[in-house]
């Protein structure tokens, strides 16, 4: 018997939306990318040039009308996320959406309740956001050690996104619809932050300040190029988060998770491979240039562990509702950002 590979479609094709389509349609042995949609002419463009055989559509909506999907992969605009995985969802397909949910809690919140909702008709069906640092060979090897106790109890989590500075304008424009900073940038450590102190560990209170030192346009949206935030968890447990979007020298991600009883440090030394460079200027090595320079095995392992658990109805490798604890996160750091107030929770809820 021939074992069956999933029908894929790809919804958006711009940066991250060309690598899932590449990852899925070649580096997926299990996948099979049988469509994808974008309204942009160009990347319409590019999918014919690099996606062979595949069908090509202009707009999201005919493609789930036309092609024959098993699953759908949206990579799409921030402020479509939500959209097109409720009209996914709704359809009985698997998903896997591009972080962020949505850049609104209460919005991300109704795709988990549509889903639950659907599981009641399509009981197999799989929906996750695509956290990838969760799929890193590091962060694996770091949570592992860490979740076995080896180090005692975690008691401070501490965590940066900074990326290389970009002086084309790119970061301007594409904060009028990231949701900010924290809910953008920052989004990965949020996620990293729960996946190692809980999940459903309570948060006591938060606050965060920034500034906006290069990209000066980002004043107009309320948004910042460098950022810290604390974040209080009940228990005795913290964490520091800092965002950047003006490195220098390249894309530098790291985290570490104090214990009881010792560290874990991921990618404190960041380096693009293990080439260093020795001469009359010393001694160097060079950096990854962009995120996904960083993490590509790791969008690897993430498209082949979401066709598996597909194909093999598993649990998806990621909570959806954790997903959108991540966003809800994001917003209070990023209202406690534009107002300068400390944000206090009761339970679930903030209190105003």
């Amino acid at each position: 018997m021939v074992a069956q590979n999933l029908r894929v479609g790809i919804a958006g094709l711009g940066r991250m939306g060309k690598r899932h389509a590449i990852n899925f349609h070649e580096l997926t042995a299990r996948a099979n990318v049988v469509a994808a949609s974008t309204p942009d002419h160009n990347e319409r463009q590019w999918a014919a040039e690099n996606l062979q055989g595949v069908q090509i559509f202009q707009d999201f909506d005919e493609m789930l009308e036309k092609a024959d999907l098993e699953a759908v992969v949206i990579a799409s605009i921030t402020a479509v996320h939500a959209e097109q995985a409720l009209k996914a969802i709704r359809k009985g397909l698997h998903v896997l959406c591009e972080k962020p949910l949505s850049i609104d809690a209460e919005v991300a919140q109704s795709v988990v309740s549509a889903y639950e909702q659907s599981l009641k008709t399509y009981p197999q069906q799989k929906v996750m956001c695509a956290f990838s640092r969760r799929f890193d060979a590091s962060y694996r090897e770091a949570h592992k050690r860490v979740n076995k106790g080896e180090f005692g109890s975690p008691v401070l989590f501490r965590s940066q996104t900074a990326d290389l500075y970009d002086p084309s304008g790119f970061f301007v424009e594409y904060a009028k619809t990231s949701g900010g900073i924290f809910v953008d940038c920052s989004i990965h450590d949020i996620d990293l932050m729960l996946w190692f102190l809980g999940e459903n560990r309570k948060i006591k209170s938060l606050q965060a300040i920034g500034v906006c030192a290069v990209h000066l346009g980002l004043e107009a949206t309320n948004d910042r190029d460098n950022a810290i935030a604390t974040v209080e968890f009940e228990g005795g447990k913290i964490a520091a988060l800092y965002c950047s979007r003006m490195m220098a020298a390249g894309q530098e991600d790291t985290s570490e998770i104090i214990c009881e009883k010792g560290s874990v440090r991921v990618n404190m030394q960041g380096r693009k491979n293990h080439v260093e460079i020795h001469d009359s200027q010393g001694a160097r090595r060079e950096l990854p240039q962009h995120y996904y320079e960083r993490f590509r095995e790791a969008f690897i392992t993430e498209a082949y562990e979401f066709t598996a658990c597909c194909l093999d109805n598993t649990p998806p490798p990621i909570s959806l509702q954790s997903s959108v604890k991540a966003v809800s996160i994001g917003q209070a750091l990023q209202r406690s950002l534009i107002t300068g107030e400390k944000i206090y929770f009761d339970g679930r809820t903030i209190k105003n």
